[in-house]
């Protein structure tokens, strides 16, 4: 098994690695597979710009599953906030089929985990077992 790498700035090390799963208003089974795509290069646009990682990506027709790194400065809650207002706009931008579900795509609400080594492996397999719409 891999050891989860650290990465450093100017005044430490650190080894943050988080799971988040973003889910559709109202559990509505929206998502294709080119928004899925879509969503997976806006995040690691968003994870990038907070010089983070992003690990693993995958996720269903009512749900996404991000594993991702980044930096203790990084405020999840700021971030989780950015990632749903960007995707959003985004994705609705482009596919107009999910303006018809309303001014929201995600549910106001989000889950997130810290992962550690022992189960970084599981929930790798985990989120990449997601069964892709077509």
């Amino acid at each position: 098994m891999r050891k989860q790498a650290l990465t450093h700035t100017n005044n430490g090390f650190f080894s943050l690695t988080y799971h988040m799963v973003l889910v559709t208003k109202w559990r509505q089974p929206v998502l294709t597979g080119p928004m899925i795509d879509m969503a997976r290069s806006i995040t690691a646009a968003r994870c990038a710009a907070r010089s983070g990682e992003l690990l693993e990506f995958g996720g269903e027709e009512d749900h996404l599953h991000l594993l991702f790194s980044l930096p203790p400065v990084a405020a999840l809650a700021d971030f989780a906030n950015a990632l749903k207002t960007s995707t959003s706009r985004l994705l609705r931008r482009d596919f107009p089929a999910l303006k018809r579900q309303g001014p929201a795509l995600w549910s106001p609400s989000y889950f997130v985990c810290s992962c550690g080594g022992a189960c970084l492996k599981t929930v790798k397999r985990y989120v990449q077992a997601q069964e892709r719409p077509e």
